[in-house]
């Protein structure tokens, strides 16, 4: 099956390179521009599939020499060559494996990111703040563009609440397992005796939804306006230019203020609603999946405890791989890369670990 696979790859990627240079296909821009593509994604894993059976072609080899050798120096040098070579044939193997998992349909898309206080008052509405500057710094690093869809600040610097759209080529098969509660340990700036108190705030990652993909009818909303406030009640325009939309068949409720035009507002809340709504329906085919089945890493539940911020220890604490990095400082000023590499192959060994469990069973 594994051979089959990488088999059909290749004949793939012969018919690509012959079709990419027919003069039909050249003067065709989009259908060449689709055949590139395609191309593209498919050379790695060839060029890593032709390493491997040349590894493969060499150990037969190699066996038989062995097969052959009389002299005990020359079938040690063939021993230690042929151990060698299996343990790159093993290495080429998984990685061959990783290629053939199942891609998540959305991972190339941008995100809804929403990060909420929870339990804590306002250090964990200060926390919240923390954590949207950690995710944009991150983001400006790796080139993506954050726009603010809504927010809720508070007197001191917090956010009770905000929603921010991120948008960017591979977004989400980066951000996709921050879903879930952060919490935090330190003296909160509020505390005069120096206790240690512990906060949490709860973040969610929805990939945003293409309007062909969820329907909206206009008869199922119901769109309020309201005049835009800021902090402590304060009002920041004197127009009704908030949007409320509220979903009525699954009650879902979305605002947007941070615009000062009401038609800009909307726009952003119907995205937002998009994504809810999309995750709703991904979310209820997720819980029809066997629990054996259920890869823990990428659950995105967000009741869940995933992470630890210690500002004493200056140590962070991925509960779900146990990964304990002493790089506080330097992870909330958006160096994300190892934490998120970690994620991803324990994902990427849990998905291979099923794979197998299944091969065997079939």
């Amino acid at each position: 099956m594994f051979e089959e696979k990488l088999k059909r790859l290749e004949k793939r990627y012969e018919e690509l390179n012959e079709q990419m240079s027919r003069p039909e296909v050249v003067s065709n821009p989009p259908l060449f521009q689709q055949y590139a593509r395609e191309h593209a994604e498919l050379r790695k894993v060839v060029e890593l599939y032709r390493t491997y059976q040349k590894v493969c072609r060499e150990i037969d080899e190699v066996k038989q020499l062995l097969a052959e050798e009389k002299e005990e120096e020359l079938r040690a040098l063939a021993e230690e060559e042929l151990e060698k070579l299996r343990e790159q044939r093993e290495q080429y193997t998984l990685e061959l494996r990783r290629h053939l998992l199942p891609k998540d349909p959305h991972d190339e898309r941008g995100v809804i990111l929403e990060i909420r206080a929870g339990t804590g008052g306002e250090e964990a509405a200060l926390f919240a703040a923390d954590l949207f500057r950690m995710y944009t710094k991150y983001a400006e690093k790796m080139g993506w563009k954050v726009d603010i869809l809504d927010s809720h600040p508070t007197g001191i610097g917090g956010f009770k609440e905000i929603i921010a759209a991120i948008d960017g080529k591979g977004v989400y098969s980066r951000l996709k397992f921050e879903s879930g509660t952060h919490r935090v340990q330190r003296v909160p700036e509020t505390e005069a005796s120096g206790r240690i108190h512990t906060s949490a705030v709860t973040v969610a990652i929805l990939p945003e939804a293409e309007e062909v993909e969820v329907e909206i009818k206009p008869e199922d909303l119901r769109i309020d306006v309201f005049r835009s406030s800021g902090p402590g009640g304060q009002s920041v325009n004197t127009t009704d230019s908030a949007v409320r939309i509220t979903h009525l068949p699954t009650g879902l409720v979305v605002s947007c203020q941070d615009e000062k035009s009401q038609h800009k507002n909307k726009a952003k809340a119907l995205k937002v609603l998009r994504a809810r709504l999309l995750d709703q329906v991904e979310k209820e085919q997720q819980a029809k999946i066997a629990q054996e089945r259920r890869i823990q890493v990428g659950s995105g539940d967000r009741s869940e405890r995933i992470r630890t911020y210690n500002f004493p220890q200056g140590r962070v604490t991925d509960h779900r791989i146990n990964l304990t990095l002493y790089k506080l400082e330097s992870i909330l000023e958006g160096e994300l890369d190892e934490l998120l590499d970690a994620l991803q192959l324990a994902d990427q060994s849990e998905k291979l670990r099923l794979v197998s469990v299944e091969g065997a069973q079939e």
